[in-house]
């Protein structure tokens, strides 16, 4: 682990795999040192912004342990699909199966929010399951808002219209991303998720 200065409000913490990350998180966001406004995760790092000494901070960071086996320790939701993405077929082929058994290993794995980015409500979900898909060669300009997607060790919901370059496998009717409620995002750092096999469309 490595702590890194980030301006003059914030501190990096590098950290060796997703992993750790998910737990040094958990850790971190049940019993946040004073002063901290925000805790940001993504694949490798944390970055912690404070209000208040960055040497103080990076003493107490240094002393977090973080929560072991945390992909099994958060609040669970889970997401109708509609299996009949654009994409599910390449899919099959990159994993050398059917689409029956794509759907299967997606609804059989529980996985679990990374970390957010992209796009709001964006979250990177990932499992205990061998799942490394490749982007499309050719990203859409357009994927619609609900498309389940795969993409590397990951899988997510495009919580709005936008371009993108994951390979879709279905669809949800659930509103990933929301700003008229609250929370406005369903899918937040250490959530759980479990998809739901709701048809073939």
């Amino acid at each position: 682990m490595r702590i890194l200065p980030s301006g003059d409000e914030a501190l990096l913490v590098e950290l060796d795999d997703l992993d750790e990350v998910l737990g040094y998180y958990a850790a971190l966001a049940a019993d946040p040192p004073a002063g901290v406004v925000d805790i940001v995760p993504a694949a490798r790092t944390i970055l912690v912004t404070t209000t208040g000494d960055l040497a103080t901070l990076s003493l107490t960071l240094n002393d977090v342990t973080p929560v072991r086996d945390r992909r099994r320790s958060g609040d669970l939701i889970e997401i109708p699909v509609v299996y009949d993405g654009a994409d599910l077929d390449d899919v099959a082929g990159l994993l050398g199966c059917d689409r029956e058994e794509v759907i299967a290993r997606h609804t059989a794995d529980e996985w679990t929010v990374a970390f957010s980015g992209f796009a709001p409500g964006f979250g990177y979900l990932t499992s205990a399951g061998s799942w490394n898909i490749p982007r499309r060669e050719s990203p859409r300009t357009k994927v619609p808002a609900g498309a389940v997607a795969l993409g590397g060790e990951f899988s997510g919901v495009y919580p709005r219209e936008s371009p993108g370059g994951w390979q879709l496998i279905g669809r949800t009717p659930v509103r990933i991303f929301d700003a008229t409620r609250e929370p406005a995002a369903l899918f937040h750092p250490g959530r759980r998720v479990r998809f739901v096999d709701a048809g073939r469309g």
